[in-house]
């Protein structure tokens, strides 16, 4: 499998939507609106879809749909459920052309495909392919959204439902857990490593699931995916350090080994513990393995593996 990193999805939302709202379908009756805002109508049978964004191909197969995907992006290679021989795209600049060849019922794109481009999907969109745009979600609420149009379009509706409950079922469990902790503990959490630290204030799902399970985001004052100077978190002095990046043989051993460092108690307790990468970076239900994850991590005598 392709490595994915936060960093790369955490740019990708931070960039301009218009790829994704300024799409226009043919002038018929719509039948949705994407979660860009944008309106859609699908086909009455969907048998064949291409994605190109790993969470939304994640998200397919949990509805049961991933039999159908003729496509997906380079980031998606490796993903449980997909085909390994179908065609494979470039996630930010797909080809064309080839695309439409394919001819695919649906096309489920992200804000992460062409956000340079205002109307990339035009040509497809034109040549009959029902092109949806699902943004990178930023909440939980948000996930559970995505959820319910996917199943809405692809008629899952009924699996969307239930895969929506089960998820809100582990995580409310969780939840119930947070909230009786008194003596928060403070987290760094890091997506992109030394010397190009990037992390998240609030207005990121990963910082509401650091609420969640009880704890504190050193950098919640601030909102967003941000770029961190190793001052900043040297002064913050968190307790447990939390990292997903995957790019590096051994990222919880660099950040131990960090000059300066030595003194953050995280780093002096040997309190750092790398999470999952896949399924903290993909806004979809996953989410729940990462949450799990975090939380017997930062308090163990809590959350019992």
């Amino acid at each position: 499998m392709k490595k994915l990193t936060a960093l790369l999805l955490a740019l990708a939302m931070v960039l301009s939507l218009a790829a994704c709202g300024s799409q226009k379908q043919q002038p018929q009756a719509a039948a949705l609106t994407d979660p860009s805002g944008a309106a859609i109508t699908p086909p009455e049978h969907i048998g064949s879809i291409a994605v190109l964004a790993p969470s939304l191909a994640e998200m397919v197969v949990a509805l049961g749909r991933g039999e159908d995907i003729v496509a997906y992006d380079t980031q998606s290679v490796g993903l449980e459920g997909l085909d390994p021989d179908a065609p494979v795209f470039d996630l930010v600049n797909p080809d064309m052309e080839s695309l439409a060849a394919l001819a695919p019922d649906v096309l489920l794109v992200s804000n992460m495909s062409l956000y340079d481009q205002q109307e990339p999907y035009q040509p497809l969109i034109d040549a009959g392919v029902c092109v949806a745009c699902v943004p990178n979600a930023e909440s939980i609420q948000g996930i559970y959204d995505d959820i319910a149009f996917l199943g809405r379009l692809l008629d899952r509706s009924d699996q969307a439902r239930d895969l929506t409950d089960q998820m809100k079922a582990s995580i409310d469990a969780i939840a119930a857990v947070g909230k009786t902790i008194e003596e928060k503990k403070t987290v760094y959490f890091e997506i992109s490593a030394a010397p190009y630290m990037y992390s998240f204030g609030s207005g990121v799902y990963l910082d509401e699931m650091l609420s969640l399970i009880g704890a504190e985001n050193i950098l919640a004052g601030q909102s967003g995916w941000l770029s961190v100077e190793g001052e900043t978190v040297v002064a913050a002095a968190p307790d447990v350090i939390l990292t997903n990046v995957n790019y590096i043989d051994d990222p919880v051993g660099e950040i131990l080994s960090r000059d300066g460092w030595a003194g953050v108690p995280a780093v002096a307790n040997g309190q750092v513990y790398s999470i999952d990468n896949m399924a903290s970076s993909l806004p979809d239900h996953n989410i729940v393995t990462a949450l799990e994850q975090m939380a017997q991590a930062v308090y163990p005598e809590y959350f019992a593996q």
